[in-house]
């Protein structure tokens, strides 16, 4: 497919959703709420794979638990879909006021944030599918506090793997930085490029959010990081072994749901400087600290996705 026919292909399909996008967030909401509840109940989107994880994941609980929780992810997992196609309508000034206006995520800790990014040249942001990775993209306009964030959009960057459909590809990176996309910057650093990415943008002010807790794929190589959720785990370790290399501090992206459309975020340093840590250990460290997280809201992680094979 040429780049003038995919470009074509995400116009059209972003044009198409653009009527629905500007729809107000409560209507998305209960949308996905619908959609969850279809996904659970009639077509039974991957419940036996929701099932296994959940019973492997706690095993101390009983099956009303687990069918409980089951029961809550799909409401949230609808809301996913429901809070990104809303985002998506979150284009230009008028799109980033109607982000402050709704207060979809907020950053509790913007001091923290900026102390790590003066602390080293690069930064390194461990991201999960907790909470909605969708939303990413609109960072810079979730602080209202009284600390300004340092920096500014066009040092942020998403790493993220192509998808096979460039079409569908391109309309998502778009959707994914509404928010930034009229500040002509990408935004989005697909995975096996950032490498050479890091290389020339080594002595650059940049951060780098790394979702990083999928089964490794491809040809990737497979780290066993010991036990995560009671699942011996094997993990992609690219993102750490960039920050050992080029010498970027680490910190966890923390997502609490406080409710349908409404998000708090929080930046937990893990190193500030990676000099004699190692990229397994750091996996460790975050995959702790995800642990942590899904334990005290069980529902709000992606268990539809095979994380462990």
């Amino acid at each position: 497919m040429t780049q003038e026919k995919r470009s074509f292909g995400a116009a059209l399909a972003e044009i198409l959703a653009a009527p629905l996008a500007a729809l107000p967030l409560g209507f998305h909401l209960a949308m996905g709420r619908f959609l969850g509840w279809f996904m659970r109940c009639v077509i039974r989107y991957r419940t036996e794979e929701v099932y296994i994880n959940l019973s492997r994941s706690f095993p101390e609980k009983k099956y009303k638990e687990i069918k409980k929780i089951a029961k809550q992810f799909y409401r949230h997992f609808g809301e996913i879909f429901g809070e990104a196609v809303w985002f998506g309508g979150c284009r230009g000034e008028r799109g980033v006021r109607r982000l402050h206006r709704q207060h979809i995520v907020e950053v509790l800790n913007p001091e923290v944030f900026n102390e790590v990014l003066a602390a080293r040249d690069n930064m390194l942001v461990l991201s999960s599918h907790c909470g909605n990775w969708e939303l990413l993209g609109g960072w810079f306009n979730y602080n209202y506090t009284d600390t300004p964030f340092d920096g500014d959009e066009s040092i942020i960057g998403v790493v993220y793997r192509q998808l096979h459909s460039k079409v569908w590809d391109r309309f998502m990176e778009d959707n994914r930085c509404a928010p930034i996309r009229h500040t002509g910057f990408d935004g989005y650093l697909e995975s096996a490029k950032v490498f050479r990415f890091a290389i020339t943008h080594r002595r650059e002010k940049y951060i780098y959010i790394f979702p990083t807790d999928q089964y490794p794929y491809g040809i990737a190589t497979k780290h066993d990081i010991g036990e995560f959720l009671h699942q011996r785990t094997l993990a992609m370790t690219g993102g750490t072994a960039l920050a050992c290399k080029f010498g970027m501090s680490v910190s966890y992206l923390r997502w609490k749901k406080v409710s349908g459309g409404r998000y708090q975020v929080e930046l937990v340093p893990i190193c500030i400087d990676p000099t004699g840590e190692t990229p397994e250990g750091l996996m460790r460290k975050y995959y702790d600290l995800l642990e942590q997280d899904i334990k005290e809201q069980p529902w709000n992680y992606l268990w539809t996705h095979r994380r462990w094979k």
